[in-house]
């Protein structure tokens, strides 16, 4: 059987290209697609060549590869997947949209249908400046033809992957289609709990508008007395260095070591996105750490959050300064009921060996019986083939 691997654009290593990841490596002989690839660590495709379409050759694909989203719904329809018995497209954007025939299997797993052409677009528009004027009125039509697309390329896939009962919802609202949930795999074996905490407090995401970074910073910076550590480089960092007050460190992008040694040593990990599921949450209760998360999106299936029994972390209500250090205070009032073996036990959920093993089943669940005699209990004569293959696809069905 010949499997083909779909992925949106492979420009940076991040949490969808840690899935795509685990992916390849339930089909290690899986050919791969993706609109660009500027893939610098190739450790997430495991060196493998990569099939693109016409952006890759474009002017400035590599720096402006988001510029060109008007094209990307055609794009994604020109490359040829005819060959391919399997199709796995791993999508937050376009990839679902590979065109397939009848005799084909295409499963999807969807991180989010496009979050700035559905209930995100007008947070979008107001962070990207584009709230009014000629250029909002242009990203508004451009966004209605993106949803339309959107909307009917979800009709072409068989069968629909959600990585958390948040996504499902989202697909639910935005395709009226159901979708089965498997949760993301976080790679736990790098992990290991740390039982003696050190003073500080940490934070870790790519630096844009949604993570929220910037209230992260803000709200320590009013209270002197915590210290508070972030880790990543983006967009934002300069706007967030300039509110950063001197109890704020912020250390930049940095490897993964040095990250997982901040995780382990924690008082608790700090979370403002609203985020599709949010693998750096499961990270830091891999290493023992609580979580102060904003409570909407994935990290209401991954934390247990007080008053609950053996809980992993807080959550707070609103996105604002007040909220979340009303939440640090009451982590401190409570810091005693959080035990890092908790933390690592509920982590162990999302471990990549249950990734893989649900991925796996339901995918050969889905797949048609192709030469039906090598399923029959007892051999099948010439003769009465066509007549038991009828009756076996009627009994399957």
């Amino acid at each position: 059987m010949k499997v083909a691997i779909v992925h949106d654009w492979l420009v940076v290593s991040g949490g969808a290209e840690k899935v795509l990841k685990n992916i390849i490596e339930c089909f290690p002989k899986a050919d791969l697609f993706s609109i660009v690839d500027f893939l610098e660590d190739r450790d997430c495709v495991k060196g493998k060549s990569v099939n693109t379409s016409f952006i890759q050759r474009m002017p400035f694909a590599k720096k402006r590869y988001r510029s060109y989203l008007p094209l990307m719904p055609l794009a994604i329809e020109q490359l040829d997947l005819s060959a391919y018995d399997l199709v796995i497209s791993s999508s937050h954007a376009v990839a679902k949209g590979v065109l397939t025939g009848p005799n084909q299997v295409h499963v999807s797993y969807v991180h989010s249908p496009i979050r700035y052409a559905w209930d995100l677009q007008h947070q979008y528009l107001r962070e990207s400046n584009l709230a009014s004027g000629i250029k909002s009125a242009m990203a508004r039509v451009l966004l209605h033809y993106i949803r339309g697309w959107d909307s009917r390329s979800a009709n072409g896939v068989d069968h629909l992957l959600a990585n958390s009962h948040f996504i499902a919802r989202r697909i639910k609202k935005a395709y009226q289609r159901d979708a089965t949930v498997i949760y993301p795999p976080v790679d736990l074996k790098s992990m290991s709990v740390c039982e003696d905490k050190d003073d500080f407090y940490v934070t870790a995401s790519r630096m844009v508008p949604y993570k929220r970074i910037d209230l992260i910073v803000q709200a320590f910076s009013q209270t002197p007395e915590r210290r508070l550590v972030v880790i990543g480089d983006g967009p934002e960092m300069k706007r967030i260095q300039s509110v950063a007050g001197p109890n704020v460190k912020i250390l930049g992008h940095q490897p993964s070591d040095v990250l997982i040694d901040h995780l382990r040593r924690a008082r608790a990990f700090v979370f403002a996105a609203e985020e599709d599921f949010g693998i750096s949450v499961v990270e830091a209760q891999a290493c023992g750490t609580p979580v102060i998360a904003f409570g909407r999106g994935g990290a209401l299936e991954s934390v247990v959050g007080l008053p609950q029994e053996q809980p992993t972390g807080v959550f707070f209500g609103e996105q604002t300064v007040d909220s979340l250090l009303s939440a640090v205070r009451r982590f401190e009032r409570n810091e005693g009921l959080f035990d890092p073996q908790h933390c690592r036990k509920n982590a162990e959920r999302f471990s990549t060996e249950n990734f893989k093993s649900q991925l796996t089943k339901f995918i050969d669940a889905s797949l048609p019986y192709r030469g039906v005699e090598h399923f029959l209990p007892y051999p099948v004569s010439l003769e009465t083939e066509q007549e038991e293959q009828h009756h076996f696809v009627a009994a399957a069905s």
